[in-house]
C-alpha cells in the first residue's frame, strides 16, 4: 500500500510535473490536513503512549458524522510516529470502485474482524472505532455519550496479543451537527445514516488524547468467551467515558 499521507523528505516545487494521482492522493490530502490542524486549533496529548512496534489497536470514540476524526487521527499518527496506520472504516466506502479506490489509497480498510486480525498479525497499527457508525451518526443531542462498544476489537487483541490504546477525540461533535440518526432496517438490515445540519465544518477546538495502552492478560483461547469479551469492552468504555466527562468539564466551551 502506498503511503500517501507521509511527509516528503523534500519540498515539492513544481506541481505541474506531478501526476494527477500524486496531486489528488498525496499533495492535496497533506494540504487539507495541515489546514484542518490550524482551523481546529488541534491539541494532542499522550503520543508517548503509542507503542513503537508490535500490533496496536488505536480505539477512539467516534464522533461527527463526516469521518473527519478518522482522517485527522490517521494523519496525526503518521506525522508523529514512525508507523503507518491502517484505518478500519465503514463498508459503505467499498460498495463501488469510485469510493473504494480513494479509500484504499488513503489507507482505509473495510472494517471486518478478518481484516483487523490479518493486519495485526503483520504487526501493524490499526485504528478501529468500537462504537461503529452508531458513534459518529448519533444525534448531536447525545454528543460525547459513548454508544455501546462492539467486542471485535477485544477479540482481535486476544487473538494477536495486540495492545489497545484507548483514545479520546474532542471537538468533532461540535464541528458537524447531526440532527437525527436514520435507520433503514426495511431496506438493508443494520444500515444507519445521519441527518446533518451543516456541511461546512464549524471551527470547534479539537483535542486528541492517547491514553495508556492496555495489554490483555488473556490468550487466544479466551476469544470465544463472550462474557469475558463483553466485560473487558464495557470496562474500557467506562474508563473512556470518565475521561471524556473530565475533559469536557475542564475545557468549557468547545469553540473558545
Amino acid at each position: 500500500m502506498i503511503n500517501f499521507l507521509k511527509k516528503p523528505n523534500e519540498k515539492v516545487f513544481n506541481l505541474k510535473e506531478l501526476s494527477s494521482d500524486a496531486l489528488l492522493y498525496k499533495v492535496f490530502p497533506r494540504l487539507v490536513m495541515e489546514i484542518m490542524k490550524k482551523y481546529f486549533r488541534l491539541e494532542i496529548e499522550g503520543l508517548e503512549n503509542i507503542p513503537e512496534k508490535g500490533p496496536v489497536i488505536i480505539a477512539p470514540n467516534h464522533s461527527g458524522f463526516s469521518g473527519f476524526d478518522a482522517m485527522v487521527l490517521s494523519y496525526i499518527l503518521q506525522q508523529n510516529t514512525k508507523r503507518i496506520p491502517r484505518v478500519l472504516t465503514h463498508h459503505l466506502w467499498f460498495l463501488t470502485k469510485t469510493t473504494a479506490l480513494p479509500a484504499q489509497k488513503m489507507g482505509f480498510i473495510e472494517a471486518t474482524y478478518e481484516n483487523g486480525v490479518s493486519l495485526l498479525k503483520r504487526n501493524n497499527l490499526i485504528v478501529l472505532f468500537p462504537e461503529g457508525e452508531h458513534g459518529n451518526f448519533k444525534p448531536t443531542s447525545k454528543r460525547y455519550q459513548l454508544q455501546e462498544f462492539k467486542r471485535g476489537f477485544v477479540r482481535m487483541a486476544m487473538t494477536t496479543n495486540a495492545k489497545i490504546v484507548p483514545t479520546i477525540v474532542l471537538g468533532a461533535e461540535e464541528t458537524h451537527i447531526n440532527l437525527q440518526q436514520l435507520k433503514f432496517t426495511k431496506f438493508l438490515r443494520g444500515l444507519v445514516l445521519p441527518l446533518p445540519l451543516n456541511v461546512i465544518p464549524l471551527p470547534a477546538k479539537w483535542k486528541i488524547v492517547f491514553l495508556k495502552p492496555v495489554q490483555l492478560p488473556f490468550d487466544a483461547e479466551k476469544v470465544t468467551d463472550r462474557e469475558l469479551c463483553h466485560d473487558i469492552s464495557s470496562e474500557i468504555q467506562e474508563d473512556m467515558q470518565k475521561k471524556i466527562n473530565r475533559e469536557i468539564k475542564n475545557r468549557g466551551s468547545g469553540f473558545f
